[in-house]
């Protein structure tokens, strides 16, 4: 019986570590040696949808941190939690309806948001898609953020013009992406 608990425990133990956010989230080469299973499934998205794997990466910290459980804040009047303003769950912060669609269109009956593999995968395809629907390259991490941010609909409408913080944030998610793809070129994986 306590060899069972035992095992039990350290089963539990390690399902949270793997959950955990990496140590050193502003180096790439970090995360990858850390869990090496993010590498092989985001080299996996990039093979499938072709966005690189630095603004894939990129996008996901901005969204989520690298969070598995990630949501927007909820608001509280006074002692009561009120909903929370947005859908938006996990590693890639993916919308109810969105989410709903990339499995429709992409993902299989058992992926989820909380999973890195899958939540890599929906940011390969909605990346992807926005090529398509929007003509931006896969090479444009500010434009594709932009994308992801506004939607396809909001960002033919250059709703992102009237806030100006969203075009910094882009900014900055484009610097990582280009910080992140020199770190990648540079490590033995």
């Amino acid at each position: 019986m306590r060899l069972v608990a035992i095992i039990l425990t350290v089963l539990f133990l390690a399902g949270c570590a793997s959950t955990a956010p990496p140590a050193k989230p502003h180096n790439l080469c970090s995360i990858f040696r850390e869990k090496p299973s993010w590498y092989r499934e985001a080299r996996k998205a990039n093979k499938r949808w072709g966005t690189p794997i630095q603004i894939m990466m990129a996008i996901m910290y901005h969204e989520s941190s690298y969070r598995h459980d990630a949501q927007p804040p909820r608001p509280w009047f006074l002692f009561i939690p009120l909903p929370r303003g947005s859908s938006a769950y996990g590693y890639a912060q993916a919308q109810d309806g969105t989410w709903d669609m990339y499995l429709k269109e992409a993902g299989g009956w058992f992926a989820d948001r909380d999973d890195f593999g899958d939540a890599i995968d929906f940011i390969g395809w909605y990346t992807n898609k926005t090529r398509r629907i929007n003509g931006v390259s896969l090479w444009r991490a500010d434009h594709l953020y932009l994308n992801y941010h506004e939607g396809w609909g909001g960002y033919a409408r250059r709703t992102y013009n009237k806030k100006p913080w969203l075009l910094k944030v882009a900014k900055r998610v484009h610097a990582r992406a280009g910080n992140y793809g020199e770190q990648l070129r540079n490590c033995n994986l």
